[in-house]
């Protein structure tokens, strides 16, 4: 075996209160792409940038191509040919591509820069590695593939060998992730080394040469790609097995209208934002709407929930109009809502898990004698049996939500909104940024709701959850439906495709399943 191009070893990174990284070693083979899997708070993004010189570690020692290395700053990593490509772009909207790519390394004088220079040197760059895009464009106009191409191209410019991408296909469609399959396939065809952190299974398993695993600050095992399963793999992940494959369907035979949208129209500065939706949400229905971010779904899910006032059009609750009706109204009438931002819209994070458990509910009855006094010991009653009910994973329900991890702040919420017993639960992007496990939980959630008589309408970016959960989905595409479509029968790239506004992948679906 060649000498490995990376050597973690005995890697330690401790903050107050818990060891992040607990004495990691594992290597890295040259021209290779290994990936680093693991739940949240699993350790991986604190090595990533340990090794791209953003953290320093307590204990441990870096080898490159079998020299020691300590990294003080990312200067230190980029000067040994370390790139990283973060979750959330490092980009100046404002400049054009070429001004993104050369800050920081602007060749020629001090006094005057080679733009010229650099924009050739660029366009050279985007031949060899297929990431084409013109080098004029202001970043701010650009799509999230094609911001992502810029990044690539950066650190590409900084001539570095290892590349380290961080939950890269986030928000791609599956066209897209094919893509940048490619894209890295390519980049391993050219010599350079890949470092891969990724939850999703079917790209680690599609791509990744290697396969480490971490649980709890420590490596649990690293395993060739063509010598592991994606339940081996979600196993050393979990430390159990999980289930996140599609569901058996059922067929819908006279179910009520629950949420039902007519001709929904809104526009903001000009711009055409929903363009006569019309969506029926029938009991004990999963209505899945897909699209790529930013065509639509943001302002579905407002005019839904009251927080924006459509142009035009209807939205009926159980046939009840509520379209002009407050926030609060509208959870009266039986409206739950698991939002997409749970730190701004979900939670309080300086309150603790037993207000956050009644937030919205602080005027009941039940928590508040006379509706004005709270009623404290009914509120921490109230709190423990949640707690217990949807696993709330915290020392105390006394505890500052902002202390609790990711997936249990998302259990907060779906527990108070559940709690509410409501007929329609509106659930946006629910497992973002979850575990494996937790992401499980929180499906298996929306399912019970679903077993129950609900109506759940669940706005995904992950096709992979939209065609686990839905019964049907709905595609849309700059504010229009393009199509509903049985999530039994439809294939992933169809939808992908319809994504992407391809209506005659629609029909073709119709046809299919006709």
């Amino acid at each position: 075996m060649n000498q490995p191009i990376i050597q973690l070893n005995n890697i330690t990174k401790r903050f107050p209160g818990i060891v992040a990284n607990d004495h990691i070693s594992f290597e890295v083979e040259r021209g290779s792409i290994h990936t680093l899997a693991g739940e949240n708070g699993a350790g991986k993004s604190t090595l990533m940038n340990i090794l791209y010189g953003l953290y320093q570690p307590d204990e441990g020692e870096i080898l490159i191509d079998g020299r020691p290395v300590r990294f003080n700053s990312s200067k230190d990593s980029i000067a040994c040919k370390i790139g990283m490509v973060h979750q959330h772009f490092m980009l100046i909207p404002k400049l054009t591509v070429a001004e993104n790519i050369i800050v920081g390394q602007e060749p020629g004088s001090a006094l005057k820069v080679d733009r010229r220079g650099a924009e050739e040197r660029f366009r050279t760059l985007s031949e060899t590695y297929g990431l084409r895009i013109d080098p004029a464009r202001r970043v701010s106009e650009l799509t999230v593939t094609e911001q992502q191409r810029v990044e690539i191209l950066k650190i590409l410019y900084r001539e570095a060998e290892i590349l380290i991408f961080d939950e890269p296909t986030a928000v791609l469609t599956p066209q897209e992730i094919d893509e940048f399959c490619r894209i890295l396939l390519d980049l391993r065809a050219n010599g350079k080394t890949i470092l891969f952190i990724s939850h999703k299974m079917a790209e680690v398993m599609k791509i990744s040469d290697r396969i480490t695993v971490i649980r709890l600050g420590r490596v649990v095992g690293t395993v060739e790609k063509d010598k592991t399963t994606v339940p081996e793999l979600t196993r050393m992940m979990v430390g159990r097995d999980v289930s996140l494959e599609r569901r058996d369907r059922r067929a819908f035979t006279g179910q009520s209208s629950l949420l039902e949208l007519k001709n929904l129209r809104y526009s903001s500065a000009g711009v055409r934002k929903l363009n006569d939706i019309s969506l029926n949400l029938r009991s004990g229905e999963i209505l899945g709407v897909a699209g790529v971010d930013g065509n639509g779904q943001e302002e579905l899910v407002q005019a839904v929930c009251g927080l924006i006032r459509p142009d035009g059009g209807q939205v009926l609750l159980k046939g009840r109009d509520i379209t002009g009706e407050s926030v609060r109204a509208r959870k009266e009438a039986g409206l739950g809502l698991v939002p997409e931002d749970r730190h701004r819209d979900g939670l309080v994070m300086e309150f603790s898990v037993a207000q956050n458990l009644i937030l919205g509910l602080h005027n009941h009855r039940e928590f508040a004698k006379s509706g004005v006094w709270l009623d404290f010991p009914r509120i921490q009653e109230n709190a423990g049996a949640l707690r217990e009910g949807f696993d709330i994973r915290c020392a105390d329900v006394d505890a500052a939500a902002g202390t609790l991890s990711g997936g249990n702040q998302q259990k907060i919420i779906i527990a108070r909104e559940a709690s509410r017993d409501p007929d329609v639960f509106i659930a946006v992007q629910p497992t973002r940024g979850l575990d494996i496990g937790a992401m499980e939980f929180v499906q298996k959630t929306l399912l019970e709701q679903r077993d129950r008589g609900k109506g759940v309408l669940l706005f995904s970016l992950e096709l992979d959850e939209i065609l686990s959960l839905s019964d049907r989905i709905a595609v849309i595409f700059k504010g229009e439906i393009v199509d509903i479509v049985d999530a039994a029968g439809v294939k992933r790239q169809e939808l992908g495709l319809m994504m992407l506004g391809s209506r005659a992948a629609a029909e073709e679906g119709r046809e299919a399943h006709a």
